[in-house]
């Protein structure tokens, strides 16, 4: 299984080495930011499962529920509140911004883990249902249906997604992806390469065309795509 990647969003370093502590001896890999600028440009060069936030990041910076806010709107990822705050009228007011949990410092181990874990899968079956992705176009982001991907190819950290006229290029590995698409209808056809079931034109044991383009296919595979 591929290790998830969780912005930690903490301006108090020893707030954040704790936290950071246990997500790493739990497997996760760990993106530090110490305000929303770091954390925006973290969002914009690598590929982030699960935000968690504090909601004091400091005098003059914009607060942790705002940030879920912005979170919601520009990126559509699962963040958690990790913070000191009980006050009922701040409660319900980080709550507006659709966190997926609510944590209290001290927080319990286990508690922040089962958070996350039941965050994640909450994404998981979320993204599956929804039957979208989001994508970059230009400067902006979109909302791309799955059903309009023919095929993905890997480049690196990236995966460039194929459609009927555009290329679109994404942080994410094959792995990552695979995750996320239903299997039904994606299957990895190669190590570098996922394929639309739907948009297959024809087939052997050694390729695959798909809109006219010959892609590779691995005899480790080949009984992964379900065709006779």
């Amino acid at each position: 299984m591929v290790n998830k990647t969780i912005l930690l969003v903490e301006d108090d370093f020893l707030n954040r080495r704790l936290t950071k502590n246990v997500l790493t001896q739990n497997s996760f890999l760990v993106v530090e930011a110490k305000n929303p600028q770091d954390a925006f440009l973290a969002l914009k060069t690598t590929h982030i499962d699960l935000i968690i936030l504090d909601i004091n990041l400091g005098r003059d910076e914009i607060h942790g529920i705002q940030l879920g806010h912005k979170i919601n709107e520009l990126y559509k990822l699962p963040f958690i509140f990790l913070t000191a705050y009980e006050n009922p009228e701040i409660v319900n007011n980080a709550l507006t911004s659709l966190p997926y949990s609510y944590l209290t410092k001290p927080f319990k181990n286990i508690d922040l883990i089962s958070s996350i874990e039941l965050a994640l899968r909450k994404k998981a079956l979320v993204a599956k249902e929804s039957r979208t992705i989001i994508v970059k176009d230009g400067e902006f982001k979109k909302e791309l249906n799955l059903d309009d991907i023919y095929y993905l190819v890997s480049e690196g950290n990236y995966l460039l997604i194929h459609t009927d006229s555009e290329v679109y290029k994404i942080r994410s590995t094959i792995k990552q992806m695979q995750e996320t698409l239903p299997s039904d209808i994606f299957v990895q056809v190669h190590r570098a390469y996922i394929v639309n079931k739907t948009k297959i034109e024809k087939f052997n044991n050694k390729s695959i065309y798909v809109k006219s383009t010959t892609i590779p296919l691995s005899l480790v595979f080949l009984n992964d795509l379900g065709l006779e």
